[in-house]
């Protein structure tokens, strides 16, 4: 069984998902003050997490707090949960939404975690929430920023923004997720605040590819700065505000994603420019670099409003082998010889 923490008057709030972002996210609401409950999909690695505090797989040397627990018995995990986070791959969050739906207390809110765009529906992680769990907009709320796990599991101090149509919603997430490391704002664009987290990946993979070849620190700056007229672009098309974009769901994800060695997309691109194939950098990887996935649907989704996107659209090409990573230069790429506007 696991040791459980439980402190009168602290939120009760389970999170969905025992990797290095869930786990680490379950250590901010712990460390906020709240007693979490963590799903681990195996056995063994709830008791390591309830018994000794650690989660060795994915965040090695980390101490979690008392008031976090494990178990992988999801109906005591949700039981009681007042906020419920999930932190699973993006592409699986259907099929977990599936089992777990009848379990979601009626009243709680739902949390996502996850940088992703499904294949085939093109449907963002909120409405594949609503969707299947049926519940109203004003339950849900997704959490987005500059969030590499293992730095604020170290407890670097970063910010996040936790987004929701209702302000009231996104207020109390973003309470549950502030502690003396970590701080949470709010905003109502959650189009933005999601599209943001999906396309930063996009750009940090290109920026891994050219860091694989070899190039230099002005091509990188090329790519991330046209890389957000894209994010922006793209993001407004949709419905999003162009200011979310400049926020930290935006500009200062996409800064840490692709500077930092501990970005799994970053890693990702990084193989690919050293000449490893699509199906060997997935082979390598541990853990789900969303940006390989989200690929084609994100591309999907910008023929659909005319939006150019051309940094994601060699990534593409080198997914499938018809680029070679050397010749990925994106920011070069326009329909015209003609000079261009910078905007």
């Amino acid at each position: 069984m696991p040791i459980r923490v439980i402190r009168p008057g602290a939120s009760r709030i389970a999170v969905l998902g025992a990797g290095s972002w869930g786990t680490t996210f379950g250590k901010i609401l712990a460390d906020g003050g709240a007693d979490v409950a963590l799903w681990a999909r195996r056995a063994e690695l709830a008791r390591e997490i309830s018994q000794s505090k650690r989660n060795s797989d994915y965040l090695p040397g980390i101490n979690l707090p008392r008031n976090l627990w494990s178990s992988s018995y999801i109906p005591e995990v949700l039981d009681g949960a007042e906020l419920v986070f999930l932190s699973v791959p993006a592409q699986s969050l259907r099929g977990n939404l599936e089992i777990v739906r009848e379990l979601i207390p009626a009243d709680a809110i739902v949390v996502s975690l996850m940088k992703g765009v499904e294949k085939g529906s093109g449907l963002r992680m909120s409405e594949i929430l609503r969707e299947v769990l049926d519940i109203d907009d004003e339950r849900i709320a997704v959490v987005s920023g500059p969030n590499l796990a293992l730095e604020i599991a170290k407890e670097q101090p970063t910010a996040a923004v936790v987004s929701s149509t209702s302000l009231e919603t996104a207020t109390r997430v973003a309470i549950a997720a502030t502690n003396p490391y970590f701080r949470s704002y709010v905003n109502t664009d959650v189009i933005g605040t999601e599209f943001g987290g999906v396309l930063k990946n996009l750009i940090a993979v290109a920026i891994g590819i050219v860091d694989g070849v070899g190039y230099g620190e002005n091509t990188k700056a090329s790519i991330i700065t046209r890389g957000l007229v894209e994010m922006t672009d793209f993001a407004v098309a949709y419905g999003a505000r162009a200011e979310t974009l400049s926020g930290l769901a935006g500009l200062g994800d996409l800064i840490a994603t692709c500077e930092s060695s501990l970005s799994r997309n970053n890693t990702a691109g990084r193989l690919l420019g050293q000449g490893y194939s699509f199906t060997d950098v997935v082979a390598q990887m541990n853990q789900t670099a969303e940006g390989l996935s989200s690929v084609a649907p994100v591309l999907a989704l910008a023929k659909a409003k005319g939006v150019e996107m051309p940094i994601v659209s060699q990534v593409a090409q080198v997914l499938a082998g018809t680029m070679k990573p050397r010749d990925i230069a994106p920011h070069l790429t326009t329909d015209s010889d003609e000079p261009r506007a910078e905007s």
